[in-house]
């Protein structure tokens, strides 16, 4: 039997956003603190309750229902405040809202999440703000959580929460979705995002193994519930679902128990999740739906190729291809290495070596590990002053190791 110590933090997880979602859908976003100040005193409620008299039958209708009570009871005694305390507010936005069921049925919660995405990606609210409170509000993270993913501390995380809701409140941003004629641009900014929140756990630096894959499923979750609305559910979307879904089906297989790194070579294919590789060609498939080909339809056509093990010059020259257009897309130092990358797997390290040394990206361990690589067999002095390089540059442990093992194998 489930004991409440562990079923309270996987509720909180799933359900603290949908609650906070709904509660700002019907009294608005200028409350959204207090929303998730309800939602917490709501889970403080079932800790205690059912420490002493056990978990009730549906312990996520018991939540909805101690929520809906909790908020009534909040917005009764601002309308006392508003009514006796500040007379001259004749009729506030909570007043009317009072009247209205609270409603957690299935649809008005994807609804009001949906919704929440847009609101929360607004162009007002500056981006690295955004993930910060996507995490937050759209995925239920605590604030000690997001700090360890961003580096930083529980101050610094706050100060940055509580100046995009301030944002939300100033700009009068509403709880709706944008117009039918501004989705499309809208939407742009929203896969933006839960990219980023993606790859913030895909390729992030943080020990927290649990929490890094918490991050990647939480990005797809918020993408599937963008397929499920017709208007959202557009190719660039269905490709970004694709291409997290291939991403995450190899998680468990990057790392081991030890939290070091292990190469795409090396990998356990038998660790690969085959349903979600499933799930990434189901969604590629829809993307092709149309004449739109965006950078998540190349990363995903590359993700894809990289879900099959075997090495073939097919595939070599399938990944190749899809970088050579990538960069025409996205003409970044990161795409670029990666090109370099692929055209070494394809064609070899003879015409890879002048494109890597054209290219020149300091600061960068990643460009000087790829050199070292490249240079390796050819002139080793050249390899081991690039690998040691790479690994004064190197931010994590796990990844010091992998090149400390290369500069050994010359």
């Amino acid at each position: 039997m489930i004991e409440e110590t562990e079923l309270i933090p996987e509720l909180f997880r799933k359900e603290f956003s949908k609650m906070v979602a709904v509660i700002s859908k019907l009294y608005g976003l200028q409350y959204i603190e207090i929303a998730e100040d309800i939602v917490s005193e709501t889970f403080l409620t079932a800790t205690e309750n059912w420490t002493k008299k056990g978990i009730p039958t549906n312990p996520t209708a018991w939540l909805y229902a101690v929520a809906k009570q909790k908020t009534l009871y909040h917005f009764r005694r601002k309308k006392i405040f508003d009514k006796k305390i500040v007379p001259q507010i004749k009729v506030s936005a909570d007043t009317i809202a009072e009247t209205k069921e609270m409603d957690f049925s299935t649809k008005n919660i994807r609804d009001s999440q949906l919704e929440m995405m847009f609101a929360i990606c607004d162009p007002v609210i500056a981006s690295e703000a955004q993930i910060a409170l996507a995490l937050r509000v759209l995925c239920g993270f605590g604030i000690e959580e997001i700090a360890e993913a961003f580096f930083s501390n529980k101050e610094t995380i706050n100060k940055r929460l509580f100046r995009a809701k301030e944002k939300l409140r100033a700009e009068k941003i509403e709880l709706e979705m944008p117009s039918e004629k501004e989705i499309n641009s809208r939407l742009d900014n929203v896969l933006h995002i839960i990219y980023l929140l993606f790859n913030e756990g895909y390729y992030s630096a943080t020990q927290n193994q649990l929490l890094r894959k918490d991050f990647c499923m939480e990005a797809l979750r918020l993408g599937l519930i963008l397929t499920e609305y017709s208007k959202t559910s557009l190719p660039k979307t269905n490709a970004l679902v694709a291409l997290m879904n291939f991403q995450a089906s190899r998680l468990d297989a990057r790392q081991n128990d030890l939290h070091n790194v292990i190469l795409y070579e090396d990998q356990d294919e038998n660790l690969w999740d085959q349903n979600l590789i499933e799930q990434g060609i189901h969604f590629l498939n829809l993307s092709a739906r149309g004449n739109d080909l965006s950078s998540y339809h190349l990363e995903a056509g590359i993700a894809f190729w990289n879900c099959q093990k075997e090495d073939t010059n097919e595939k070599r020259e399938a990944i190749l291809r899809h970088y050579n257009l990538l960069l025409q897309i996205n003409d970044s130092p990161a795409v670029a290495l990666n090109r370099v990358y692929a055209l070494y797997k394809a064609r070899g390290k003879e015409i890879a070596l002048p494109e890597a040394e054209k290219l020149y990206v300091p600061n960068n361990h990643f460009y000087f590990t790829l050199l070292g690589e490249l240079y390796e067999g050819n002139d080793n002095e050249k390899a081991k002053a690039n690998f040691e390089k790479a690994y004064l540059m190197a931010k994590t442990e796990s990844e010091k190791q992998l090149i400390k093992q290369k500069m050994k194998n010359l």
